[in-house]
């Protein structure tokens, strides 16, 4: 697509948008209600970490499937079926008194979480150029961490006084509702290209996943996800709360502000990286590096600091912590630029798998190591910097190999998104195509 988008393609984009900020209020709603849950189900540590792991983990798998229905079927009726899942997933939660029913909302939540990144990225794909698409995904997430600030303090103070089953009620049913609006207002491609996706085998299905992988920039685009998103995630979706309030004894309601900060940085955060990498596309890279470099600083103060740390470093640690969100949508970027149109919605949702893969593992991780060490926190986050150490390397490998795909594309005469030069750390370009 050429030239600017129209009014229409961004009215469309504003109605996908808010589903993914009703999907980003559901995601994030146990992050304050993680204490209160552990009281209604009567559960401890371990036990409460399964809710977010069962979400996030159907989450991720469900990713490459939904990139493949997004493409199948278009986002239009995946957004409309996710809005349905998440409204059942919440309402069952409102009414959920046992463990078992806890953890099916749970699920339920995530199957319709996971239909809808994918299906606004797609959306952005077809309606807006390229040169756009990262800023407008970065107003994506701008829209969603608007839920994910519903989540924090508002949602506190509504279960506190409504309660658990109003709250939540009524949360479901205005989701399952707005089904109605998405399914009639939204569009999957421009004026005029409207199009049914033609019917696929299910070996022509497993094709194109299998080469939207073989693209050395979507697994680079991964391990970019996987690395960058899932600690933030794992403090504002679960444990961010319990660490603050258990384990730093910070008082409930500070705790819940201090959350906030995760809201501000990615809000601030993702229209400044959005808008310098459309500019400067050769920059995406190095803000990566940059930012998980920071990361690896922040929790080694975080983790050693001696007695109890004080806000005055808490709140900067999160500022910067909450940039991963932003610059983690650097890895949708390069799976826009180097997959074809009609495969963006399958390499999207590869990428995607990396980052909530990670914030399961995590999130799994911290609760099991609770568990053995009766409680102690910064020994259980300690498993955060052994994924990101992980994440860092497998993503250093895979971008050598990107830029020597790279440089083959550019030798053969292709036109290439970023051009980019030979450094003396580049792999010679046969190994870019290693899998």
């Amino acid at each position: 697509m050429t030239g600017n988008a129209g009014l229409r393609s961004w009215l469309i984009w504003l109605t996908a948008a808010t589903v993914y900020l009703l999907a980003v209020f559901h995601r994030t709603s146990f992050g304050v209600a993680g204490l209160e849950a552990a009281n209604r189900f009567h559960v401890g540590a371990a036990a409460l970490g399964t809710f977010t792991v069962l979400q996030v983990g159907v989450y991720t798998a469900m990713q490459i499937p939904t990139g493949v229905l997004v493409d199948r079927y278009g986002p239009r009726k995946i957004l409309t079926a996710a809005l349905l899942f998440l409204g059942a997933g919440q309402i069952l939660m409102a009414v959920a008194h046992s463990y078992a029913l806890g953890l099916l909302a749970r699920g339920v939540l995530g199957l319709g979480d996971a239909l809808t990144f994918v299906s606004v990225l797609r959306l952005i794909a077809a309606h807006f150029p390229g040169r756009q698409y990262a800023v407008v995904t970065s107003f994506t997430t701008f829209i969603g961490f608007l839920g994910n600030l519903a989540a924090t303090v508002p949602l506190t103070l509504l279960l506190a006084g409504p309660g658990w089953t109003p709250t939540f009620l009524v949360a479901g049913l205005v989701t399952a509702v707005y089904a109605a609006v998405v399914s009639t207002r939204v569009k999957d491609n421009p004026a005029g290209l409207e199009a049914e996706a033609p019917r696929v085998s299910g070996r022509e299905l497993a094709r194109r996943v299998l080469a939207a992988w073989r693209v050395p920039a979507t697994r680079l685009g991964f391990w970019v996800h996987f690395s960058t998103m899932f600690a933030p995630n794992v403090l504002t979706l679960l444990w961010g709360l319990p660490f603050l309030v258990q384990g730093e004894g910070v008082p409930a309601a500070t705790a819940s502000a201090l959350l906030i900060v995760f809201v501000v940085g990615s809000l601030v955060g993702g229209p400044l990286v959005g808008g310098i990498i459309s500019a400067r596309p050769g920059w995406r890279m190095p803000m990566v590096g940059a930012y998980l470099g920071g990361a690896s600083l922040v929790w080694a103060v975080l983790l050693t600091w001696p007695g109890r740390i004080p806000l005055t470093v808490l709140v900067p640690g999160f500022a910067f912590l909450a940039l991963g969100v932003p610059v983690s949508m650097i890895g949708f970027a390069l799976a826009r630029d180097y997959n074809p149109l009609p495969r963006v919605g399958t390499a999207t949702g590869v990428v995607n798998v990396g980052g909530f893969g990670a914030t399961t593992i995590a999130a799994l991780a911290i609760g099991v190591l609770l568990q053995l060490t009766g409680g102690q926190f910064r020994a259980a986050l300690l498993s955060v910097v052994v994924v990101l150490a992980f994440g860092t390397f497998r993503m250093l490998v895979w971008w050598r190999r990107a830029r020597a795909a790279l440089f083959l594309a550019q030798a053969r005469g292709e036109e290439v998104p970023v051009m980019i030069r030979r450094r003396p750390w580049d792999v010679p370009v046969p190994q870019a195509v290693a899998v």
